[in-house]
């Protein structure tokens, strides 16, 4: 009994055709276009990391200025 894995499932669900190809080991005939669209998702998912890190560091330094200028006026001479 050979395992499936949730990939199979999905690639299945989205096109059944492809799948049965795949399982036949039929090459696509489109090969450069799915590497490139491959590349695509890889360059989008980081950015999205990149700008999640920039958001992160947006609220950090946020609160470091509130907290300054809370430090700023609660500490003698403020």
């Amino acid at each position: 009994m050979r395992i499936i894995r949730a990939s199979e499932v999905n690639s299945f669900l989205f096109c059944q055709r492809a799948w049965q190809y795949r399982l036949k080991g039929v090459e696509p005939a489109n090969r450069q276009e799915l590497l490139s669209g491959t590349e695509m998702h890889y360059r989008h998912g980081r950015m999205v990391v990149g700008s999640t890190l920039l958001k992160i560091l947006a609220v950090i330094l946020v609160l470091a200025a509130v907290a300054m200028i809370a430090l700023y006026f609660i500490l003698p001479g403020g």
